[in-house]
Parts: C-alpha cells; sequence; structure tokens
C-alpha cells in the first residue's frame, strides 16, 4: 500500500527522505504520465506546498526560482529581458492547465533531453540548490543533467531551488523549439539565444540546443566565434557543419538523426535572430 506523506516544513521533508526511499512529487505532470500501474507504487513525498521550495526573487547576486514555482508563476513574474527566453519556453510547457501545476523543478529533475527549461536556463547560467540533513549545495545545471533521465540528485535530496546569478542575465534571450505541431508536443529540436549588443557587435553570446543528444547543452565554441562579431553577420556564420559537430542527435520515432541536425542549426539561427533584434 503506497504511503503518502505531505510535510509541513523543509526539515519534515528532508527527515523523511533521510529514514525513506520513494518518489518525490510536486505538480505530477510528468510522475502520473510515467506511471503504466493503476496506481503510483512505492510511498510518495508531496514537496508542492514547502514555502522553501516556491516564490520567484530578485537577490544581491542574482534571481532565485523555488524549485515548486510553476510554469505559469514563471510566465507571469516580472523579470528582466534575459529571461525571455524561459518565459518563451513556459507558455510552450504542455497546456495552460499542465502550465498552472506542472513545476520547474519536476522537469529539471525528470532530466529529459527534450526538457523545455533545459536551454533558456543553460544561456542563463543557471545553478541548481540541493538539501538534505548533510547540508545544502549548489552546482551548475549544466552538470546536475547527467544522462537522459539521471541527475547528480542524491537519494536523501530535495532541489531548492534554481539560481541565477547576476553576471548571466545581460543582453535579451529567446527561445524557439520544433515538434510535430505547435502545442502539447515534445521537440525534435529546441534552441536558447542570449545576446547583449554594443555598436553594432556583439559583445556577449550564450548559446544552448536541446533535443539533439542525451542531454542538452551549451554551444561554447559558437559562442566564442560569435563574441565581437558584426550582428549582420551573426547569422551567416552558423552553419550546419558547425552546429552538427556540437550535438549528438538519434534516431527515433520523432526524427532521424540527419533531421536534427538540420532542424538544430534552424531553430539556433531563429532564437539568435530573435535575440538580436531584441538587442539591437
Amino acid at each position: 500500500m503506497t504511503a503518502f506523506f505531505q510535510p509541513e516544513n523543509l526539515t519534515e521533508a528532508l527527515e523523511w527522505l533521510d529514514r525513506n526511499s520513494g518518489t518525490i512529487a510536486a505538480g505530477c505532470t510528468d510522475l502520473l504520465a510515467a506511471t503504466s500501474a493503476q496506481s503510483l507504487q512505492g510511498d510518495v513525498l508531496d514537496v508542492g506546498a514547502l514555502a522553501e521550495m516556491s516564490g520567484i526573487s530578485a537577490q544581491k547576486d542574482g534571481w532565485r526560482i523555488g524549485a515548486a514555482a510553476t510554469w505559469a508563476d514563471l510566465a507571469r513574474a516580472e523579470l528582466p529581458a534575459a529571461f525571455h527566453g524561459l518565459q518563451l519556453a513556459a507558455l510552450q510547457v504542455g497546456s495552460g492547465q499542465i502550465q498552472q501545476v506542472a513545476t520547474l523543478g519536476g522537469n529539471l529533475c525528470n532530466a529529459s533531453p527534450a526538457a523545455d527549461g533545459l536551454v533558456p536556463l543553460l544561456v542563463l547560467g543557471a545553478e541548481v540548490e540541493l538539501a538534505s540533513l548533510r547540508g545544502r549545495r549548489r552546482m551548475a545545471l549544466a552538470d546536475f543533467v547527467t544522462g537522459p533521465r539521471q541527475t547528480a540528485l542524491a537519494p536523501d535530496e530535495l532541489m531548492l531551488a534554481v539560481h541565477i546569478p547576476r553576471e548571466q542575465t545581460g543582453g535579451y534571450s529567446a527561445f524557439v523549439k520544433l515538434g510535430a505541431r505547435k502545442y502539447l508536443v515534445i521537440s525534435i529540436a529546441m534552441a536558447a539565444a542570449r545576446v547583449a549588443v554594443q555598436k553594432g557587435k556583439i559583445t556577449d553570446c550564450a548559446l544552448a540546443i536541446g533535443a539533439c543528444g542525451p542531454v542538452a547543452t551549451r554551444l561554447p565554441k559558437v559562442e566564442e566565434m560569435l563574441s565581437g562579431r558584426p550582428v549582420q553577420s551573426a547569422q551567416d556564420s552558423l552553419s550546419e557543419a558547425l552546429i552538427s559537430a556540437q550535438i549528438a542527435p538519434i534516431d527515433d520515432i520523432r526524427a532521424d538523426s540527419a533531421y536534427r541536425r538540420q532542424a538544430a542549426t534552424e531553430v539556433l539561427r531563429r532564437a539568435l535572430e530573435t535575440a538580436l533584434e531584441a538587442a539591437q
């Protein structure tokens, strides 16, 4: 029989995790969809109402987004232009009903290669805050997701929040994803771009691609190439050969690897174009 525990505070939640093994639940939009049995198997820890995991706030060193913040929370929040790509992604996660309950932390801990939150957070240099009775730690989001459905989260840990360093919030960002239809779709390819422009040249650039490899990934070689480049020639430099060398797409039911390589290049160009237009 499944035992369901809803703690009143973070300490209770961490004490439960220290003593028990089970499923962590918040919005449940991924959890229930992945459950093939008629009911959840094993014990469940519901963390959706924990105050320590909620809210979106500006802090001295950047911004803190609670892991239990919903996509609707993100879409409505007043955030700098560098977060625009993340807010665009928030509006494309499932349906409006799903956005009201699905959480950012759940999206990241689920660790799908096609998770919508990963690429816009990667271009913001996001870090995750993890907690257990042993203490708290922070690590780069890029290091947290280690493979398809795999993370660095220990069995006794919760993700408390996502942190965006203030120095990563310059410029403007955009997010583009490609699927078989516009809404309620798992991506074939997705991309995010964040750029800052001064005097017609790119002074800061962050790019990421998702759904085209085991994990979503930044493109540091491409970022370096674009840094200092005139805006007018930026998109032309994004060749398929250049982008393909940075990704490792697979063949699956949604698309083959050759199509994904073409799609990744195109969505990245579109994301970069949108971000550059806003930056100018």
